[in-house]
């Protein structure tokens, strides 16, 4: 079947076709959209930041994980039923277009590009942080290592969609098979009663310090803004779903295996820290898993996880230019977003918006080179930012979708987001009190809160700037997709 028949046929069946689905390979297999799968929900937030929020909340981190951890679930779900209603590269910024019209495209697509503009700067800082670990690069500067990674993972994404697939194949590989190994390390101490630091793992070390809340609910509570960037890029496996094959039979076993692998890694992982160490033995300096196998005198363990993190930093980098690249390309199509952002090459990379979100990212190498202390900090909270209005999106897309469904409008796939409309409603309250916890946690979260009329007045200029584009464009996107179905 050709490209137009697969666009007629999407057209009958939703009444939506999107000019920016056009001209994509579909090279990316299911071990590769699996893997993409994993790789969005297992970063740096984990291998990291799970050291600090241990000191901070204690094994209740575990909870904070469990709750992140369904409604990520729930949002990429949704994700995945529109998915099965209409593959699309655009994802959900072309839902957008299709519910809230080229308004909430624009907007989506834009918040999008923030969330992962700003990521991709937190991850070159920490792939530079990282790399300075190793002796042999303490005096190579902080801004060049950055200025490195970016031009390494930049190459690779605009060679073609199949490079990208099988790069974050292998570092998915390398996430899932350290936290495999560790988790046996663990088990294996907790059966044998090996000490660690002095201390005999198991519950006792939860309840003989102070138990699931040693520091009361609060902490927990303030640490939930963290978590959701830990599982920022699960929505990445919808944007790769426009370049595969099948995505009716892929997408299903992705997106659910997700669940289960959030519960293994993410709350498996903390309650197995809890017990290996007091939870006051952490901190945010060193990796947690790096503090257990140093106690227990592994050698090298903290050069082997620290390759493990930088692994990590590296897939999101990538991610986040392979993603961008894709949702730039649907809005330029429609006329909000730059002309440039539209071309593709001959291996079917929409490599201008790729290079536009990289030219952010050198950006974030300058960052390194004023402020190397604080790049990291200073982007992470616009991230998070970017992350919530992401996922808002998505369930205010399914929200709709879900109400043309009822009216007989459209026909929902088989593969379905559970509890329509009340699910959708609940996770968009909990994404609302996730920015009322940043305001409260004060600092870096709070002046980001605070911003907030900053980035809307953005918005709204840029609109009123690019309006009169977008009507045109769209008038001429459906004048040819109407004469091409006609033909």
């Amino acid at each position: 079947m050709n490209e137009q028949s697969l666009h007629e046929g999407v057209q009958k069946r939703s009444g939506h076709v999107d000019a920016g689905d056009a001209g994509y390979s579909k090279s990316l297999k299911s071990r590769h959209v699996n893997m993409i799968a994993i790789g969005g929900a297992i970063g740096t937030g984990l291998f990291l930041g799970a050291g600090g929020r241990l000191a901070d909340a204690g094994p209740s981190l575990f909870i904070a994980y469990a709750v992140c951890g369904v409604f990520a679930f729930l949002v990429v779900r949704a994700l995945g039923e529109l998915v099965l209603y209409r593959p699309s590269s655009g994802a959900f910024v072309s839902y957008a277009r299709e519910f809230l019209g080229e308004k909430g495209a624009y907007t989506a697509g834009w918040m999008y590009f923030l969330n992962w503009a700003t990521t991709g700067i937190a991850d070159i800082t920490a792939v530079a942080t990282y790399t300075h670990y190793w002796g042999m690069f303490s005096d190579i500067p902080q801004w060049l290592i950055a200025l490195i990674a970016l031009a390494v993972v930049l190459t690779v994404n605009l060679i073609s969609v199949k490079i990208f697939g099988e790069l974050e194949f292998w570092f998915a590989i390398v996430k899932v098979g350290a936290l495999v190994v560790f988790m046996c390390i663990g088990i294996f101490l907790l059966v044998t009663q090996h000490p660690v630091d002095g201390a005999h793992p198991g519950p006792a070390l939860i309840t003989d310090n102070g138990g699931v809340f040693p520091n009361g609910l609060l902490p927990m509570l303030l640490i939930i803004q963290g978590v959701v960037f830990a599982y920022a890029s699960v929505e990445l496996v919808g944007v790769a779903a426009g370049e595969t094959q099948n995505p009716e039979k892929i997408m299903p076993k992705a997106i659910n295996s997700i669940m289960w692998r959030v519960g293994l890694f993410y709350v498996g992982s903390v309650v197995l820290l809890s017990m290996l160490l007091p939870w006051n033995k952490y901190s945010s300096a060193e990796s947690p898993f790096v503090t257990v196998l140093s106690n227990i005198g592994i050698p090298a363990a903290g050069g082997v996880m620290n390759l493990v993190v930088l692994t990590a930093a590296m897939s999101s980098l990538n991610s986040g230019l392979y993603s961008t690249g894709r949702i730039l390309r649907s809005m330029a199509m429609s006329g909000s977003a730059p002309k440039f952002t539209r071309v593709m090459s001959r291996s079917q990379v929409p490599y201008g918006g790729i290079l536009l979100t990289s030219g952010i990212c050198v950006l974030g190498v300058g960052l390194n080179f004023v402020v190397p202390a604080d790049a990291f900090e200073i982007v992470l909270n616009f991230a998070a930012i970017g992350i919530l209005s992401t996922w808002g999106m998505i369930m205010v897309c399914h929200l709709l979708f879900w109400r043309k469904t009822q009216k007989g409008e459209l026909t929902r796939p088989g593969y379905r987001l559970p509890g329509s409309p009340w699910t959708e409603l609940v996770t968009l309250a909990f994404l609302a009190s996730v920015l009322v916890l940043m305001y409260a946690d004060g600092g870096a979260g709070r002046t980001t809160v605070l911003c907030l009329p900053l980035i809307v007045g953005a918005l709204v200029g840029g609109w009123f700037g690019i309006r009169g584009r977008v009507g045109r464009t769209t008038t001429q996107n459906t004048s040819n997709t109407s004469t091409g179905a006609g033909a």
